[in-house]
């Protein structure tokens, strides 16, 4: 079983859509290539997305922890450094099935929760733009434990499904630790801006102890209404497993969760092939 020092300093690829990268391409062998297009189609994914911010926080552009949107990062990088890595995705090595994940599950329920905490930050005034990015790659996480530890990590799946509500503290029971602080660990090395960090890292336990971070409790309550759609809730056990905890912190009740989807969720998984 792999610790969380040993896991974080594994290389991975993590996998593109690739609809999303064959559309970007032809996006960008346009004469005219459209930024606003280009900056909607890799905020669907969070692979390039993660790539994107990356880049722009690196020690190169000297703007380490600074940007929080695949917007900012466009606005810094230029379509040179975005057409290099789309063909990188494009080459086949980003398109690996992931052991024991459902990629287009996971891609439409990853850009679910981005879209809700967007929508929920907009509610509580908290920065949209980082609290969309958060949601997007909240769980990128699991990715890497499948990838870079799988017989482990599909042991469990035979007990909890990956996007179970409980699924954070099952990894916890088993290894020590869960999806979250992976994320977050990644997100630190990769120089990401560090309240992105603080709510990757605490968004399982946003008010917990003597911690307050209220974009970890966005992408809390964004995850839990996405997870619970994802395993078909009724009405009821939406009520009995809302975080109330971390909704009267940030003054949203259930109603006010629900009202702010943004998601048509009858068109799930649609456009991810």
């Amino acid at each position: 079983m792999m610790d969380l020092k040993t896991l974080l300093a594994s290389h991975f690829v993590l996998p593109s859509i690739p609809k999303v990268v064959a559309l970007l391409l032809n996006e960008l062998a346009r004469d005219e290539p459209d930024l606003r297009k280009i900056s909607q189609l890799i905020s669907t994914d969070p692979a390039l997305t993660t790539r994107l911010l990356q880049t722009a926080n690196s020690g190169f552009f000297k703007l380490s922890g600074s940007i929080n949107s695949v917007s900012e990062s466009l606005a810094i990088l230029g379509l040179d450094h975005v057409h290099t890595m789309a063909a990188a995705a494009a080459s086949g090595t980003s398109f690996k099935a992931v052991p024991g994940i459902n990629l287009q599950q996971f891609w439409a329920y990853s850009l679910n929760v981005a879209k809700l905490s967007r929508s929920l930050a907009g509610v509580v005034r908290q920065n949209q733009q980082a609290a969309f990015t958060c949601g997007l790659i909240h769980a990128v996480g699991e990715l890497a434990m499948h990838i870079c530890m799988p017989d482990d990590v599909m042991a469990l799946d035979r007990e909890v499904a990956p996007l179970d509500l409980k699924r954070d503290q099952a990894e916890q029971r088993t290894f020590g630790y869960c999806y979250a602080e992976v994320s977050a660990g990644f997100a630190k090395i990769w120089q990401f801006p560090q309240p992105i960090v603080d709510a990757l890292e605490h968004q399982c336990a946003p008010f917990q102890d003597d911690v307050y971070e209220p974009l970890a409790g966005i992408i809390h309550l964004a995850a839990w209404r996405a997870r619970a759609w994802e395993t078909g809730l009724s009405d009821n056990a939406l009520a009995v497993t809302f975080p109330g905890e971390v909704g009267e912190v940030l003054g949203l009740d259930i109603d006010i969760v629900l009202q702010q989807d943004p998601i048509d969720w009858s068109a799930h998984s649609a456009g991810y092939g």
